[in-house]
This record gives C-alpha cells, structure tokens and sequence, in this order.
C-alpha cells in the first residue's frame, strides 16, 4: 500500500496507514535452521499447554535434552506471537494509543451466522523460515470466512481478511479479537466501525474469551501444516486453500450435530430468507 510518490513522503504514508516507517523498511532475515525446528517444539507443546510461559518451556525443552537458556526461548516465542494464557502481575500493558474495548460476548446467545465472527493469528512454519496466519470465523457455524497469509506481524493483513471477509458475507453484529496491537490498531477498529460493527475483546490472559478460534487453530495445525514440509510460502497457501474449502465443505462437527460449517451457515441464512 506504501509507494513512492512525490505528494506523499514515506514518513506521511505510514503515519496515515498507522504503520512504523521501520516496519516499511524491514526486510525478513533468514532464520537458522537450527532455530526453526526448536521454533517448530514450541508450537506444538504450546497448542498441548497454552499456559507454558518462557520458563516452563524452557524447563520442558531442557527435559527433552535440548540445551537452551530461557532468553532464547523468550526471543523464538516473541518472534512467534506466542504468549502464555495465564494471568500475569500487570507486566504487559496495550499499546498506549489504541482503545480497548470490553468484552461482549459473556453470556450472549449465539444463535445464527453473521451475529459474532471473531479472528486471530497463528505461527506457520516452513522448511527455511516461516510465516503469519490469519483467520475469520464465523461463531455460530464454525464456518472460516476468510483468511490471509503475511511474513511480517503488521494490521495490514488482518484489514485485508477483514475486508474480504465483510465484501463476501456482508458485516456481522459483533466482531471478537484479542488485544494485540494488529486488532486495536486505528486502521482496524476505523474499519469495524466504517461498516457499523460493535467490536468486542477478550479479556487480557483470557484464553476462554475466543475458545473456538484457539481450537481452529489446533485443528488446522495437527490436520494440515504439521503433516507436510513447506518450502515456501506459495506452497503454504496452496495447500491451507484445499484444507479451508475441505474444512467449510466437507468437515463435519460433532458440537455441530455432525454437520459441516457450510451446511449450518447456509441452512440458517436460506431459511431466514425464505421466512
């Protein structure tokens, strides 16, 4: 979205695009291979305990006779977007200029699609580096609206699945994040708020908040990426479009009373329309 253009200097680009002019000059660098597959640990036993922090994975990395010290452990972590669920004494705070919004979920009846859709981003690896995903779920039908794939922990991609997201299936009631700075950033809520959305955050360390997202992620990992070796990131997403048609089509849930996504959003949405 950033070009070179004699009315806009670089600086004014980003500060409108709510972006850091080192974030436009960043350029990903390789990662070791030794990294990546300690970084490729930590991801699956963090999907077994999302409450590890860096000192507990670090204590089960060294069980596993792997030797490494915790601030490299913090460093891998960090640089996955990995972060213990469990409360913490107040040492992380929001960036100080985004909004946090409460959380309006708590006790709400989800009964049709388009109510509540909620996002989050995950860490995918790939055999010489490794890349950002981010995803949009409707609550009500499990159904994944969208999805976009980034090398770099910026809004940009998040704004892009939104849109996508809004452009295909029309603006939900309630959108749910946590309270990452992708989410509070000015360029997202602007655009929850442009298209009438209430916008909805998880509670801070609350890992319940946005349960069924968590649990696409689990799913999606242990049923796609951890099954295959990916070179680059064409490959990636190649093989996550196959899985999320596969996913919305044909997967069937057992708290969906073994239906698919598909099915219940469209059943719900044929059904009010024909009422």
């Amino acid at each position: 979205m950033i070009e070179l253009q004699p009315q806009l200097s670089i600086a004014q680009q980003c500060k409108l695009l709510d972006v850091s002019r080192s974030s436009f000059y960043y350029r990903p660098q390789p990662v070791h291979m030794v990294d990546l597959e300690m970084m490729r640990l930590i991801d699956e036993q963090y999907l077994r305990t999302p409450f590890y922090g860096t000192r507990s994975m670090t204590t089960y990395l060294r069980r596993q006779g792997h030797l490494i010290n915790r601030k490299r452990v913090r460093r891998m972590m960090r640089l996955m977007g990995l972060v213990s669920i469990a409360p913490k004494p107040n040492t992380s705070k929001p960036h100080p200029a985004h909004k946090i919004y409460p959380y309006l979920l708590k006790g709400l009846e989800v009964n049709r699609p388009n109510q509540v859709w909620a996002t989050d981003i995950t860490y995918v690896p790939l055999e010489r580096g490794f890349l950002y995903l981010v995803a949009i779920m409707d609550w009500y039908s499990r159904k994944v609206l969208s999805w976009q794939l980034s090398n770099t922990l910026d809004s940009h991609f998040c704004v892009a699945a939104l849109i996508e997201a809004i452009d295909r299936y029309g603006a939900p009631d309630i959108f749910n994040t946590d309270q990452g700075v992708q989410f509070t950033s000015g360029v997202f809520t602007d655009t929850l708020r442009q298209h009438g959305i209430k916008i909805s955050m998880d509670g801070k360390g609350n890992y319940h908040d946005n349960i069924l997202v968590e649990r696409l992620w689990r799913t999606v990992k242990y049923e796609c990426l951890y099954i295959q070796a990916f070179e680059n990131g064409r490959a990636v997403r190649r093989s996550l479009k196959q899985y999320f048609d596969w996913y919305n089509h044909e997967r069937f849930h057992q708290s969906l009373d073994n239906q698919t996504p598909d099915e219940v959003y469209y059943q719900t949405i044929n059904s009010k329309q024909a009422a």
